[in-house]
């Protein structure tokens, strides 16, 4: 067969998969990507309630300008409260680049040591998950430990354990995904591990470290541990789809502002929450931007070098099918786009 004859049929059978796959593709979605821009960042986070978000915070920080911040939606949608954009959320994953810090100050310390492995710091795991002798501390902060996903487990989000110890029990006696340093599995039960090590060397919880080390320096007074700490009504509440229950007083982990992670994230980058030469330990360990996804919160933290701007987005609508946070990346993605043809 002569080579145009080859790249007609070739065209033709490009534009049917192009076709088919917008077929499979939620509508949606495809109008989320493609509806023109708003001018105004405000008028983007109104449009994201056309997709089902009951609520939606953005804050945005950008050099040599006033933060500001945007809200639309429901704080509580069965009481009709207006979302507020400075609400407390649950951060979920979020919070790994704290602990990430909190690791990386305690090893430019020497309490801790990124070589040593895990059953040196936890005997009591040698037999239990599969390549402690091997898996280092190293590997669990960049989830290269082959560890399983304690999350993965079925019915965990319907029924959470009570504790660490019944939670960490849940990736126990498990085989490994990989071998250690020899493959990437986002894993939660490192950070646990993480979490859990940090509370045996310092003698005392590690949110407390965290505290002391990162958020009182910045002046962070609306980040907290639990939410026992907080008037459960300056919490934002959470949906999931299908599920008629407001998940707000569900325990999820630390919760902030978006103003607090804001803050937290542009010192994380300008590396000035760091003393000499822990920017460097970290830079060599973990990322500097993070997402966070739970049962009816959703969030995007991100520095973005171009803008030397931090845009922080917290929605409070999630789904089994995905389709939400699909759509809360589109209406970030188009925040930024905003911004961008704004500093143009």
């Amino acid at each position: 067969m002569s080579g145009k004859p080859f790249k007609h049929i070739f065209r033709i059978v490009l534009l049917i998969g192009t076709v088919i796959s917008l077929y499979f593709v939620p509508w949606v979605l495809l109008k989320a990507w493609i509806t023109p821009l708003p001018d105004t960042v405000q008028e983007q986070v109104d449009d994201a309630l056309d997709y089902d978000f009951d609520g939606i915070i953005v804050y945005v920080d950008q050099a040599n300008m006033a933060p500001e911040f945007y809200a639309a939606g429901y704080h509580d949608t069965k009481k009709k409260i207006p979302a507020r954009p400075t609400a407390l959320f649950k951060i979920a994953s979020i919070s790994k680049l704290y602990v990430a810090v909190a690791v990386t100050k305690l090893v430019s310390e020497g309490r801790l040591s990124f070589d040593k492995t895990l059953v040196e710091y936890f005997p009591e795991l040698a037999g239990r998950i599969e390549n402690a002798e091997k898996i280092t501390l190293k590997m669990m902060v960049q989830h290269r430990s082959g560890i399983p996903n304690f999350t993965d487990s079925p019915g965990y989000w319907v029924n959470p354990p009570d504790s660490d110890r019944e939670t960490l029990e849940l990736a126990l006696d498990i085989p490994a995904n990989f071998l250690p340093g020899e493959g990437y599995g986002y894993s939660n039960t490192n950070y646990l591990l993480l979490a859990m090590l940090m509370d045996k060397v310092l003698g005392y919880g590690h949110y407390q470290y965290i505290s002391e080390e990162v958020l009182m320096p910045l002046g962070l007074n609306n980040t907290y541990a639990s939410l026992n700490e907080v008037n459960i009504e300056d919490v934002m509440s959470g949906y999931y789809v299908g599920y008629e229950e407001d998940l707000k007083t569900n325990e999820m982990g630390m919760i902030a502002t978006a103003e607090d992670v804001g803050i937290f994230l542009r010192a994380l980058n300008d590396g000035s929450l760091f003393e000499q030469g822990e920017q460097e330990i970290y830079s060599s360990i973990y990322e500097y931007n993070h997402t966070g996804l739970i049962p009816g919160y959703q969030s995007i933290a991100k520095y973005h070098p171009d803008l030397d701007a931090v845009v922080i987005q917290f929605t409070n609508t999630t789904d089994f099918e995905g389709y939400n946070w699909s759509l809360s990346e589109i209406t970030y993605n188009r925040i930024i786009k905003i911004l961008k043809r704004k500093s143009g």
